[in-house]
């Protein structure tokens, strides 16, 4: 069984970042998550634009970009110029007045539309979203701030997502608080990808490369 593994930018060592891309890309990362939060939807900032341009620049791997942002709709284009074919970019449906607007724009951009939902918010809030989307971005901790605790009642909410994507032609991705138990736990139940942050892959004395191998051995256990 396949999964994708995303790195958690924000989480880098931006001492040397483009050491950190090269290293990421050749432990064999699928795909690069950057956070880009307000200070207003989120109580912190995080990574830039400009950030997210380099890293862009230095990768031809794919970009999920992950907005913690007050009315996206008001800048989108300031993300959706910088980015390529192939990229995600996810919003907060309850950062926007109307999120279909702006999901639209992403889509008219050529890149591919998601939403990313709190552990508060329920899945009957978002239903309709989901015929629009391509990816849905489960939180399994409050979003703005890295290594916090896994919040059990999610589980129940993946489960719920996971009976409507394949109706409503979505993949699931987790976010938040991944250990090695939930990669076994969900992966087989139909979760795409994973986001590992300082749980799994950052801060560690383990390099990035064995980190991952490990990780993708765990295909063979499952």
């Amino acid at each position: 069984m396949k999964f994708e593994l995303m790195a958690s930018m924000m989480c880098a060592n931006y001492g040397n970042l483009e050491k950190e891309v090269r290293d990421l890309e050749q432990a064999g990362i699928d795909s690069f998550h950057i956070d880009i939060m307000d200070g207003r939807y989120v109580p912190n900032f995080a990574m830039s634009l400009n950030d997210m341009a380099y890293i862009r620049s230095a990768t031809d791997l794919p970009l999920d970009v992950h907005l913690m942002l007050e009315h996206p709709n008001n800048n989108i284009q300031l993300f959706t110029e910088k980015l390529r074919p192939g990229d995600t970019i996810y919003i907060h449906p309850e950062a926007e007045y109307h999120p279909s607007t702006t999901l639209q724009k992403i889509i008219n951009a050529g890149l591919t539309p998601g939403i990313a939902i709190n552990p508060g918010t329920s899945v009957e809030t978002v239903l309709e979203m989901l015929r629009i989307v391509k990816k849905v971005l489960v939180m399994a901790v409050n979003p703005g701030n890295a290594g916090q605790m896994f919040m059990p009642y999610v589980g129940k909410k993946i489960m719920k997502l996971l009976s409507l994507k394949d109706e409503m032609d979505f993949e699931i991705y987790w976010d938040g608080a991944c250990g090695e138990d939930k990669i076994r736990t969900f992966a087989p139940r139909g979760i795409k990808g994973f986001v590992l942050g300082t749980t799994l892959l950052f801060g560690k004395e383990e390099s990035y490369s064995d980190a991952i191998k490990r990780l993708r051995e765990m295909e063979i256990e499952m």
